[in-house]
């Protein structure tokens, strides 16, 4: 007797426990749309991919010139096979350096994102477990991951209570 009336205490606890969890959601991509240190950052990254493409730009025009030189050369028969097999192999070299740039401008924008994008990120992350933690959330859902919540009860739209901890 006693410990069915512990079990049925333990299970009313319990109970209880699970019914007073409260959630939360917001949309992350609003929030950060919405955020001025997000369109500084957007702005600058545009400058700086700016900046890399003109290098391109001045890199693909040289050998254009270079290549509009080599095909001149080819049609006076001026120069031997061995000459133009050396001038075709430097325009290739010069080719390869192009394509291999344009690897580079990703990988240094990749990182110029991460450089710009993580402290906000972060600084957001941070807001949102500190209303989780000062409101009482259990589980706060992100409503911009396609998919990720396939149902839910009803749960307070947290966006509003961030906004306010970053100051928005």
């Amino acid at each position: 007797m006693k410990n069915l009336l512990l079990v049925i205490m333990l299970m009313a606890g319990t109970s209880a426990g699970v019914m007073a969890q409260k959630f939360g959601h917001l949309n992350s991509q609003l929030l950060l749309i919405e955020m001025p240190e997000v369109k500084s950052a957007d702005t600058q990254l545009e400058t700086y991919q700016k900046q890399l493409l003109a290098q391109g730009e001045q890199m693909v025009q040289a050998f254009q010139t270079k290549y509009q030189a080599y095909e001149t050369e080819a049609q006076s028969g001026k120069f031997s096979p061995l000459q133009l097999q050396t001038k075709e192999s430097e325009l290739q070299k010069e080719y390869e350096a192009i394509q291999q740039y344009e690897v580079t401008i990703q990988n240094k924008l990749a990182e110029k994102r991460g450089e710009l994008y993580q402290p906000l990120l972060d600084r957001v992350k941070v807001a949102i477990e500190k209303i989780g933690k000062e409101k009482g959330y259990q589980m706060i859902f992100d409503t911009s991951v396609a998919g990720a919540i396939v149902h839910a009860e009803a749960s307070e739209d947290v966006m509003a209570l961030v906004k306010a901890e970053l100051g928005m």
